[in-house]
């Protein structure tokens, strides 16, 4: 059996990390993988970082929301509901540097017109030129090594005018059992399952999130726990735009 260890980040690679998978195994991991996350709550943790951010915004105001690392936009579509549902008029940007998720996004987004894709590398001056309302990062940011995260949170907090919304992976024992468990019952993807488990052993504690915090910018940094076994990571700015 394999020892987990989870003393510090591991820098094995995920196969989702190679951009240029495509084709019909592409399509099926990313849709099993938006299952799972819906299935253990993952969305809703993302979708109430936003609506804190949104608290004081006026709902006649058009916001403008980014997800890096988008793959089919699930997100999107989900929080483009929410938002009628609630009355906001949100204007919606998925962003991911593999061109074939983005075309997947694009395909199942079709009926959403408030959602639009683009294929950008995040470190590109093509995207730092960009701004937006709210920049998320859902289970994007265990893809980065330690230093890179520094700088692309610092980045994405000159581009965004109200905030980010980070929702990532709580690195554990626990969690890594456990999902090993639910995959044996629930997960028929060899590319889900073995990613899935890289992820956890690529993801933060909490003395790795306030290491991170202590290097970037802004006074208003609201971390929380949240079931199952995620990071809710809320960077506020100081002066919003309203």
């Amino acid at each position: 059996m394999r020892k987990i260890d989870t003393s510090k980040r591991t820098d094995e690679r995920e196969i989702m990390d190679d951009f240029d998978l495509k084709g019909e195994e592409l399509g099926k991991t990313l849709n099993d993988l938006d299952n799972i996350n819906t299935w253990l709550g993952g969305n809703r943790i993302t979708i109430n970082g936003i609506k804190k951010l949104l608290q004081d915004i006026p709902k006649n105001r058009t916001v403008s929301i980014a997800d890096i690392g988008c793959g089919n936009g699930a997100i999107l579509r989900q929080i483009t509901h929410w938002g009628k549902r609630n009355g906001y008029k949100l204007e919606l940007t998925g962003i991911d540097a593999n061109a074939h998720a983005i075309e997947f996004g694009k395909r199942l987004s079709r009926d959403y017109d408030n959602i639009s894709f683009r294929t950008l590398n995040i470190f590109s001056d093509e995207f730092k030129a960009l701004e937006f309302d709210i920049i998320l990062c859902t289970l994007t940011l265990h893809h980065f090594k330690d230093e890179q995260i520094i700088d692309l949170l610092a980045q994405l907090y000159h581009q965004a005018q109200l905030g980010i919304v980070i929702n990532d992976l709580h690195r554990s024992t626990t969690a890594y059992i456990l999902f090993q468990a639910f995959c044996a019952v629930f997960v028929n993807n060899e590319i889900a399952r073995k990613d899935g488990l890289i992820s956890i052993l690529r993801g933060f504690k909490r003395t790795d999130l306030a290491k991170y915090k202590k290097q970037l910018p802004g006074k208003t940094h609201l971390i929380n726990w949240k079931w199952a076994f995620r990071y809710q990571w809320i960077i506020e700015k100081e002066t919003k735009n309203l």
